[in-house]
C-alpha cells in the first residue's frame, strides 16, 4: 500500500481532522483528546466536542507545540484550499472505471493512489470530498467506500437526476406558484416575462396542473404538489380546485375552463378526430360504395323529424300514415333512426375514442358531440332532402294506444324536413303563420300530438311516474375575459317535445320488445321497482316532485329487460339516439345485424364484457352534464348578489335542515332550520336571500328567510 506522508491514525491535539456536517466535509483543529472524544476548533473559531468514531479517516497532518487561535484557524484555511485544489483534479468517474470490477470497496488512502503519483494527506481529504460529492457511483461505508458496480450505478444515477430535477422543481416551483397564486386572489398583476420558469420547468409544471386537474387523487401527483405548495395555505394545498386557480392565473386556461371535463378524460370539441381522419374518409367512401348498402331497399315515406334549432344530431325522424287502420282510431306509425352502425368500424381506434366519449355532451357554451362533427352533420344524420341509410320501425298502434304489430327494417331513408320544436309548437297551438315551416305538416303533427297524449295517459296508468320541470335557458355573454350569466324562462314547447319524447319511449320500449322475442341480446335501461300507485302521474310542483322523487332509483343500464318503473314500461332499450350515446350505437348495430344475418352480433356474455367499463364511462361524463350547468346557475347567483330576494319552495324539512327549491333557476338547495318558523312545511312559498356563493364548489348559503 502506498505510504501516505502526514497520514495519521490517532489523532490527538495539533492534528487536522475533518467529519461531516450537513453531508459535507468540515475541518477542524483537535485541541483535546480524552475517552474516546476530540474537542476541535472550527474555522470560525467555535468549539466542537465530537466522539472520534464521527472523523473522516484521513487524519492529518499534525503539528506540534503551542499556537495561537489565529494560527490554527489560518492552517485550517490553507488546508482546506490545498483540499479543494486536490478535489478538482479528481475524475471520480474515471477512478470509478478504474476500479469496478476490481474490487467492491477500498480506503481513500488506496484510491489516492490511483488519482495520485504521490499523494499526501491533502490529496487523500481532497479525493475523500470529490467521492462524496460523486453518489452515483462510489458510497461512504467507514472507513472505505464501496464502489458501486455497473448496474447499481445506472440505477443510482438515474436515482439521484431525479431527486435532483425534484429538489429544483421544489425550489424554483414554489416561488412560481406563489406568484400564480398572488395573481389569482389579485394581490399582483398578471405575469410579467421575467415571472416565467425556464422551458423545462415550464413543462413540469404545466404537467403536473393538468394531472391534478384530471385526477387530484392521484397518488404520484400529490407527492410533487405536497412538495410545490407548501409556500401556498393550507386550505389553498387542501382545494381540490387549486390547479385550476394556478392554470389559469398563468394563463393556461380561459376563464371559467371547464375542469370536470378533465376529470372526466373528455376531449372538448372536435379536434380529438383529427388523428382519425382515415378512418372517418373511409365511413363516408362506404356510404357512396359499399355493395351492402347499394342493394338496400329505398324506403318512400315522408318522414319529418321535430329537434331544437340548435340541433345537429338529427337521428330520428317520424312518418304516420294518414290511412287509418281501422274505424275506431288505429294507426300506423313509422320511426326512422339514422343507421350509423352500417359503416361504423367497431373494435377500430375510431370505436375505441368514441366508445370512451360514452355519449354527447349539450352545455351551455356549447356541444361536443360523442362522434366526429363531419360524420354527424355531413355523413350519417337524417339530414333532409339526402338519403341516409336507416332502421324503420313500423307500429300497428290500436285504438287504446298499445302496439298491435312491430316490423324492422333497414334501407335508405329520405326525410323531407327538419322541423323546429318551436314552429311544431305554433302549428300545435293554431299560432303558425303561413311562412312557418311546419305548416305544411299540421295534420300529422295534430295526429301525433293527439296520439302521444294517449301514449302518455297508456303509461301513467301502467305506473308511469313523469317529472316535468321546466329547466330554464341558460345563455352566456362575453364581455372580454367576463362572462354574464343569464337565465331565461324555457320557451313554451311542451306539446312538440312531448310528441318527440312519447314517440322515444315507445320505440325504445317496442325495440325492446322486439328483440325479447327474438332472444336478442340488447342493453336495456332498467328500474326494477314497486311505485306506490298514488305516484302515477304527472308532477310540477316541486314539493310533489321531491317527495316522489324519494322513492324512485337512478335507472340502471343492464343487459337483462327487466321493467323501467318511472316510465311504465316492462323493458325499454335505448336505441333510437346512435349519434348521440353510445348504448343506442351498440343496440343499433345489433338488431342491424340480426336483421341482415339474423344472427346476433355479440353475445350476451360479450356485450356483458362491454357494459362495465360503458357504465363507468357514462357515469363520469354524465357528471360533466350535471355539474357544469349547476355552475353557470350558481354563477349568475353571486353575479346577482346577495341583496336580491328569490322566490322558493319548502320541498322537505328536518329538525337540522330546510330543503328549498328555486323554480326560476331549476336549483336545490338547503338552508339551517334556525332560519325559518316551526310552521315552515313542505309546499310553502318563501322568499330567500343567497349568498357565500362557490359556484366550482357547488357551495351556496342562504342568508335570509322571509315566509310568506
Amino acid at each position: 500500500m502506498t505510504v501516505i506522508s502526514g497520514l495519521i491514525a490517532y489523532p490527538g491535539p495539533g492534528c487536522v481532522v475533518e467529519f461531516l456536517q450537513d453531508n459535507k466535509a468540515a475541518q477542524g483543529f483537535v485541541l483535546e483528546e480524552q475517552a474516546g472524544k476530540v474537542r476541535i476548533l472550527l474555522a470560525n473559531r467555535r468549539e466542537l466536542s465530537l466522539p472520534v468514531g464521527r472523523l473522516l479517516p484521513w487524519s492529518g497532518p499534525c503539528y506540534q507545540g503551542e499556537r495561537s487561535r489565529q494560527a490554527m484557524t489560518d492552517l485550517l484555511a490553507e488546508h482546506r484550499a490545498r483540499r479543494e485544489a486536490a478535489a478538482s483534479r479528481v475524475d471520480a468517474q474515471e477512478l470509478w472505471s478504474l476500479a469496478q470490477g476490481e474490487m467492491e470497496k477500498a480506503p481513500a488512502d488506496w484510491l489516492a493512489g490511483l488519482a495520485f503519483g504521490n499523494p499526501d494527506v491533502d490529496d487523500v481529504a481532497g479525493l475523500g470530498h470529490a467521492l462524496l460529492a460523486c453518489k452515483t457511483h462510489f458510497r461512504f461505508q467507514p472507513p472505505d467506500f464501496e464502489i458501486y458496480p455497473a448496474v447499481r450505478m445506472a440505477a443510482r444515477t438515474a436515482e439521484l437526476e431525479a431527486q435532483r430535477e425534484r429538489e429544483l422543481l421544489s425550489s424554483q416551483g414554489q416561488a412560481f406558484f406563489q406568484v400564480l397564486w398572488d395573481i389569482h386572489i389579485r394581490r399582483r398583476p398578471a405575469l410579467a416575462p421575467r415571472d416565467l420558469p425556464d422551458p423545462e420547468l415550464a413543462r413540469r409544471l404545466k404537467t403536473l396542473l393538468r394531472a391534478l386537474m384530471a385526477d387530484p387523487d392521484d397518488h404520484e401527483s400529490q407527492i410533487l404538489w405536497g412538495m410545490l405548495s407548501k409556500c401556498l395555505p393550507q386550505a389553498v394545498r387542501n382545494d381540490p380546485f387549486a390547479s385550476l386557480h394556478l392554470a389559469t392565473a398563468w394563463g393556461l386556461l380561459e376563464p371559467h375552463h371547464n375542469i370536470w371535463l378533465d376529470r372526466a378524460g373528455y376531449d372538448p370539441g372536435n379536434a380529438w378526430a383529427v388523428a382519425h381522419a382515415a378512418e372517418i374518409a373511409d365511413i363516408a367512401a362506404a356510404l357512396r360504395e359499399s355493395p351492402d348498402l347499394a342493394v338496400l331497399p329505398h324506403l318512400d315515406l315522408p318522414f319529418f323529424s321535430i329537434d331544437a334549432a340548435s340541433t345537429r344530431d338529427l337521428d330520428d325522424a317520424v312518418c304516420l300514415d294518414p290511412t287509418p287502420l281501422s274505424p275506431d282510431g288505429g294507426l300506423r306509425l313509422h320511426i326512422a333512426i339514422a343507421c350509423p352502425a352500417a359503416v361504423w368500424p367497431f373494435g377500430g381506434p375510431l370505436d375505441r375514442a368514441v366508445q370512451h366519449r360514452a355519449t354527447s355532451l349539450y352545455l351551455p357554451e356549447g356541444t361536443h358531440h360523442m362522434l366526429p362533427e363531419v360524420l354527424v352533420a355531413d355523413q350519417l344524420g337524417l339530414l333532409a332532402g339526402v338519403e341516409r341509410p336507416g332502421l324503420v320501425l313500423s307500429l300497428a298502434i290500436a285504438p287504446d294506444a298499445g302496439v298491435a304489430e312491430a316490423v324492422i327494417r333497414v334501407g335508405w331513408v329520405r326525410v323531407a324536413a327538419n322541423l323546429h320544436y318551436d314552429d311544431c309548437e305554433a302549428v300545435l297551438k293554431r299560432e303558425a303563420t303561413a311562412d312557418n315551416p311546419a305548416a305544411p305538416f299540421a295534420a300529422p303533427l295534430a295526429a301525433l300530438d293527439d296520439l302521444t297524449l294517449r301514449l302518455q295517459t297508456r303509461r301513467i296508468a301502467h305506473g308511469a311516474v313523469s317529472i316535468e320541470r321546466e329547466e330554464p335557458e341558460i345563455v352566456l355573454h362575453s364581455h372580454g375575459e367576463a362572462i354574464e350569466v343569464d337565465i331565461l324562462p324555457p320557451p313554451a314547447t311542451e306539446r312538440s317535445m312531448r310528441v318527440v319524447s312519447e314517440l322515444m319511449i315507445l320505440a325504445n320500449a317496442a325495440f325492446a320488445q322486439w328483440a325479447a322475442a327474438r332472444d336478442l341480446p340488447l342493453f336495456h335501461r332498467t328500474q326494477d321497482l314497486t311505485v306506490p300507485k298514488e305516484f302515477a302521474g304527472c308532477w310540477r310542483d316541486p314539493a310533489d316532485i321531491a317527495r316522489v322523487l324519494r322513492v324512485l332509483n337512478p335507472a340502471m343500464l343492464e343487459i337483462a329487460p327487466r321493467p323501467h318503473a318511472a316510465l311504465g314500461v316492462s323493458a325499454y332499450a335505448p336505441s333510437t339516439s346512435p349519434l348521440r350515446r353510445y348504448p343506442d350505437l351498440i343496440n343499433a348495430a345489433q338488431i342491424l345485424h340480426w336483421l341482415t344475418h339474423s344472427a346476433p352480433r355479440w353475445s350476451g356474455s360479450e356485450l356483458g364484457a362491454i357494459l362495465s367499463a360503458l357504465n363507468a364511462r357514462l357515469d363520469a361524463v354524465n357528471q360533466v352534464q350535471r355539474f357544469r350547468p349547476r355552475y353557470w346557475k350558481l354563477l349568475h347567483v353571486r353575479q346577482k348578489g346577495d341583496k336580491v330576494w328569490w322566490d322558493a319552495v319548502i320541498t322537505e324539512e328536518n329538525d337540522h335542515f330546510v330543503t328549498l327549491a328555486l323554480p326560476a333557476v331549476q336549483l336545490t338547495l338547503r338552508a339551517k332550520r334556525a332560519l325559518f318558523s316551526p310552521r315552515a312545511t313542505p309546499g310553502q312559498a318563501v322568499r330567500v336571500r343567497l349568498g357565500k356563493v362557490h359556484p366550482l364548489h357547488n357551495d351556496i348559503h342562504v342568508v335570509d328567510v322571509v315566509e310568506g
